[in-house]
C-alpha cells in the first residue's frame, strides 16, 4: 500500500461522509471490519453495521449523530504508511449553520488504519481533540 492508496481511501472516507450514501460507505469497509469511534470503544464489527452507524446512529450509540449538509468540511492525509497500517492525520471543522459564516469547531484528527489488497479498510480507529479557540 502507498501513500497514494491511503490519499484515496481518505478523500473517498471524506466524500461518503458528506454524501451519508450507503453505497459510498459500503465502498469503504471490508465486510469484517472493525470501526472505532474513540480508542477505548468496543469496535463496531461488519460492513451492515458499519454503514448502520453511519446512516441512522442510535440514541446511545457511539457515533455522535448525522452532520447537516454545508455544515463540515475535512482534510486528512497519510502521515506514515507500512505495509497494510497507515497513520492519517487531519483536521475537521464545523460552521454553526450551512452559510459557514461562524466556525463552531476544529478538530485535529488521527487515524489508525489497515487496509486490505482491495483498498478496503478493515480496521479503523479514530482519535480526536478539539482545538481551544
Amino acid at each position: 500500500m502507498t501513500h497514494g492508496d491511503v490519499q484515496a481511501w481518505l478523500d473517498r472516507y471524506v466524500a461518503a461522509w458528506k454524501t451519508y450514501d450507503p453505497a459510498a460507505i459500503g465502498d469503504l469497509f471490508s465486510e469484517d471490519a472493525a470501526y472505532r469511534y474513540h480508542p477505548a470503544d468496543d469496535p463496531i464489527v461488519g460492513l451492515a453495521a458499519i454503514v448502520a452507524a453511519w446512516v441512522d446512529p442510535q440514541p446511545g450509540s457511539q457515533a455522535s449523530g448525522r452532520d447537516e449538509p454545508g455544515t463540515y468540511e475535512a482534510h486528512y492525509e497519510p502521515y506514515a504508511v507500512e505495509g497494510e497500517r497507515a497513520v492519517a492525520v487531519g483536521w475537521s471543522r464545523y460552521w454553526t449553520d450551512a452559510t459557514r459564516a461562524v466556525v463552531g469547531s476544529t478538530f485535529d484528527n488521527c487515524f489508525l488504519l489497515e487496509l486490505d489488497d482491495a483498498g478496503r479498510c478493515r480496521s479503523f480507529t479514530e482519535f480526536y481533540r478539539e482545538r481551544e479557540v
